[in-house]
């Protein structure tokens, strides 16, 4: 792609970068596919460090180099990692089925910079009481990040529920939405939080899994938020061919506010990290900016 290349990224950062809102893209490209303002490509390049500020925000790293980034061993780095600390921007599923997480390095950095009382001595108990409650949050925190970038893109009212959606099995969709039309029509408008699947019908499996919300609680808070978005929705426009009756929709009655909804990319955020690449790139030589492994 003539961004990708403009903006001296590889593929697979461009599509991060465009993932984390990193850059901007507009619809409308051929076969409905983003496309990149020629303005957003000249704010990168006259923008101060560049390419090495933008590669940086997007430099992730595995266990053992995000443990040597942050000064630590592997094993209590994935202990910080399970326990919700830093959530994963990208996984992939080796040949053994195993999932392999990958992390911003920007990230990791600044939470090591910001609690240093986490890298040594004892695990401190609130960590402890996390693991306990749920061993492994990488998915969840995960998962909570694609829909935070769906959500951000989406156009309307229908298609930030539709994000919601895209993390309920069919029983869990089936309970939020009741009426029949509006359920296929949530269906249809449902992103994708992978874009590709690849391999082996066992390695699609365990990328089903992982795309869907796994713990009581988690998969009640989405429903709850579905059904608040979709009081939304329905206020703004049905869906063609509903019954038009919102009482048979759903059991629960959303509240005039919204309570609870994905939030969307803190622009501030952002800039207060573009200052993190100098130190990332003290911390590794310039080399370092690939992807890892």
């Amino acid at each position: 792609m003539r961004a990708a290349r403009e903006l001296q990224l590889k593929p697979r950062e461009f599509d991060l970068a465009v993932q984390l809102g990193e850059v901007g893209t507009l619809s409308g490209g051929p076969g409905g596919r983003l496309r990149v303002a020629r303005e957003e490509i000249d704010r990168h390049r006259s923008s101060p460090g560049f390419p090495e500020a933008l590669r940086s925000r997007l430099w992730v790293v595995g266990t053992a180099e995000g443990a040597e980034l942050m000064g630590i061993g592997p094993a209590r780095f994935v202990r910080l990692a399970r326990g919700g600390c830093f959530a994963p921007v990208r996984f992939y599923v080796n040949r053994y089925r195993a999932v392999v997480w990958h992390y911003l390095a920007a990230e990791v950095v600044e939470f090591a910079d910001h609690s240093p009382e986490m890298l040594k001595g004892r695990i401190p108990a609130v960590l402890k009481s996390t693991l306990e409650e749920n061993p492994d949050r990488r998915a969840r925190g995960w998962r909570a990040r694609r829909l935070d970038q769906l959500s951000a893109r989406a156009d309307g009212p229908w298609e930030r529920a539709a994000v919601i959606a895209a993390v309920l099995d069919a029983a869990e969709l089936a309970r939020a939405v009741t009426d029949p039309a509006e359920r296929a029509y949530i269906s249809a408008l449902s992103p994708a939080l992978v874009t590709a699947r690849p391999g082996t019908p066992a390695v699609q499996e365990v990328i089903g899994r992982l795309v869907l919300a796994q713990d009581p609680d988690e998969i009640e808070w989405h429903r709850e938020c579905l059904v608040t978005a979709l009081a939304q929705a329905r206020a703004e426009q049905p869906v063609p061919g509903s019954d038009g009756n919102p009482a048979k929709r759903t059991g629960t009655a959303a509240p005039a506010e919204p309570a609870c909804r994905v939030p969307a990319r803190d622009k501030q955020d952002r800039t207060e990290r573009r200052g993190l690449w100098a130190r990332l790139h003290r911390r590794k030589a310039p080399d370092a900016f690939q992807e890892a492994p």
